[in-house]
C-alpha cells in the first residue's frame, strides 16, 4: 500500500501563486508516475499535471505555461507550482500515484490523497 498526505493549497487572488505538497510513503518502490487531479464542484476530476520516475511530465492544456510539477525522490514527494493562477483554477487538488500510469481512466488509479482546496478569488 501508498499512502499520500498533502499539504498547501488555500486562497489565493487571481495572478497569484500557491503551492501543493504531496509526501508518499509506505510501498513507494512500486511507485512509477504521481501528479495531480482537480475537481470543480459538478464537473468530473481531470488530470492536472503528472511526472514519472524518469522525469517525463504532463501538463493539461489548460495549465501549460503557469503550473510546475516536480519531484523530490530523496524526500518521496512531488510538488505542484501553481503561477498565475485563475479563478478557473479554483477546485479540490487530489495527488494521485499509480505503479504504471495515471494517464488512464480516474477510477483506474491506485492511490488517492484526502485532497486540498484551492480558492482563487479576484
Amino acid at each position: 500500500q501508498v499512502q499520500l498526505v498533502e499539504s498547501g493549497g488555500g486562497l489565493a487572488q487571481a495572478g497569484g501563486s500557491l503551492r501543493l505538497s504531496c509526501v508518499a510513503s509506505g510501498r513507494i518502490f512500486s511507485i512509477d508516475e504521481m501528479g495531480w487531479f482537480r475537481q470543480a464542484p459538478g464537473k468530473q476530476r481531470d488530470l492536472v499535471a503528472s511526472i514519472t520516475s524518469g522525469n517525463s511530465t504532463y501538463y493539461a492544456d489548460s495549465v501549460k505555461g503557469r503550473f510546475t510539477i516536480s519531484r523530490d525522490n530523496a524526500k518521496n514527494t512531488v510538488y505542484l507550482q501553481m503561477n498565475s493562477l485563475k479563478r478557473e483554477d479554483t477546485a479540490v487538488y487530489y495527488c494521485a500515484a499509480d505503479r504504471t500510469t495515471l494517464r488512464t481512466r480516474v477510477a483506474w488509479v491506485e492511490y488517492w490523497g484526502q485532497g486540498s482546496q484551492v480558492t482563487v478569488f479576484s
